[in-house]
């Protein structure tokens, strides 16, 4: 797992690791970052990344879909897309065990040149959807401080170049950044941040691990460096008393300002909707440090960002489930609905269990709309294999459960006053087990045994 010991340090050395691989391909043609770029990817999205080499009128290359085929990326790991959940839960409770602390220094590959003479439209930032508000910054790692401890947490927020030196970004109300804004506009304060693009794998874990797995106590940090092998690296920034990641490609540091509102949106969100053009958080770009040969990395909405997420949440939920109910095996966000839609895989103990099971993952996470509990025998990965199970195995009037009241999504389009009805399914065999529920088996034979043609 430790990616500095496999060479896989920064974003270069995955680009390195793609290519050959061979999940990776370059567009050497002049490609405008207005729609165009975003229009080529999304020919390839769920496929291999794309290296956009020649960016109309910028000056570095422009990497889309790093996370939107899963078995690439958990080949980054040294895993398999299967294993990856389990492989980032243990590292989180390792980390929960034993934080690593940063190394903070003065230089690094991020501030190899600093500039202070701003101008956001210099940089090869991409307009995605056609009806997005503009140019969005859409996965990079903010790095704040707690206004009154001090410790430092990791987010990603969609923020929208509004002018030279200027960003309005969204912040999620549940949040941890949005707490500390809350405390430090009380005060009359800003909120100081770092954003880094193009950070490190394990710092993207980090940032995108929920908050049930990653309490507001903790660095996330730490999370960065159990993944990484070692201790993450943070310079001293120019202008903000924050750190920024020293491996990243290119560091935005400023400040969310006070009693400061301005319009953000629309834009296409994970749930293949756009979200409203609405007055948001107004971010001013104070510097801009960066390689002096850095690669700007961007993610397209949708597939990308499920896939992105679905291997930390579910990490993250399997670990806090997995300690309520410790026959819980797996965990798999349906791949049409993340993050809404989780299936748990439990071996059945109890017929009380499922219930068991269905609130400790709403506890660990709070989007959750609907858990479904399936047997071992039953592909969590397959969602055909769960629908099965569900219309085979439970019983609508006994083993369904809504949940009314729970804190819905906001970039849910059918959520009204931040609310909606969660729904726990069991479609697990009823104890004790009868005949009527083992499932037709066929031999299992190796085809490489026979002479077969065509196939």
């Amino acid at each position: 797992m430790n990616l500095v010991e496999r060479g896989l340090a920064d974003l270069q050395d995955y680009v390195r690791f793609l290519e050959e691989h061979d999940h990776l391909i370059r567009v050497n043609s002049e490609v405008d970052q207005d729609l165009v770029l975003a229009g080529i990817a999304k020919k390839f999205e769920g496929g291999k990344a794309v290296l956009f080499e020649n960016v109309k009128g910028q000056d570095y290359p422009v990497l889309v879909g790093l996370y939107w085929n899963r078995p690439a990326t958990a080949g980054i790991f040294g895993s398999t897309a299967e294993q990856l959940p389990f492989v980032l839960a243990d590292e989180i409770g390792a980390w929960r065990k034993a934080p690593m602390e940063p190394v903070v220094v003065d230089t690094g590959p991020a501030n190899e040149v600093i500039e202070t003479d701003i101008d956001l439209y210099r940089l090869p930032i991409p307009h995605h959807a056609e009806l997005d508000g503009g140019r969005y910054l859409t996965s990079s790692v903010a790095i704040a401080k707690d206004p009154d401890t001090g410790v430092r947490n990791l987010s990603v927020h969609r923020m929208l170049v509004t002018g030279k030196n200027r960003f309005t970004m969204l912040l999620e109300e549940l949040g941890h950044v949005m707490d500390y804004f809350k405390r430090a506009e009380a005060k009359g304060e800003p909120l100081e941040l770092t954003i880094n693009n193009g950070v490190d794998l394990g710092t993207f874990v980090a940032a995108a691990s929920p908050a049930s797995a990653a309490p507001i106590e903790m660095d996330e940090i730490g999370i960065a460096s159990q993944i990484r092998g070692e201790p993450e690296q943070l310079i001293r920034a120019q202008t903000v008393g924050v750190e920024a990641f020293a491996n990243a490609q290119i560091v935005f540091e400023g400040r969310i300002l006070p009693g400061v509102r301005e319009l953000e949106g629309p834009y296409a969100e994970v749930t293949g909707y756009y979200a409203a053009r609405e007055p948001r958080w107004a971010f001013e770009v104070t510097a801009v440090t960066r390689r002096k040969s850095p690669i700007l990395h961007t993610i397209l909405s949708g597939l990308e960002v499920r896939q992105a997420y679905s291997s930390v949440a579910e990490a993250g939920v399997f670990e806090r489930v997995r300690a309520a109910v410790p026959d819980v095996k797996a965990v798999h966000f349906s791949d049409g609905s993340v993050p809404y839609d989780l299936v748990v895989q439990l071996d059945k103990q109890s017929n009380d269990t499922p219930a068991k099971v269905i609130n400790a993952a709403f506890d660990a996470l709070v989007f959750l709309k609907t858990v479904i509990v399936v047997d071992t025998d039953v592909d969590i990965f397959n969602m055909a294999d769960v629908e099965w199970a569900v219309a085979t195995r439970a019983q609508f009037e006994h083993d369904v459960t809504m949940f009314p009241d729970g804190i819905g999504h906001r970039l849910n389009p059918m959520v009204e006053d931040d609310r909606w009805t969660r729904m726990g399914i069991d479609a697990t065999v009823p104890l004790p087990r009868q005949d009527k529920y083992d499932r037709a088996k066929m031999l299992e034979v190796n085809l490489a045994d026979y002479d077969i043609t065509g196939a």
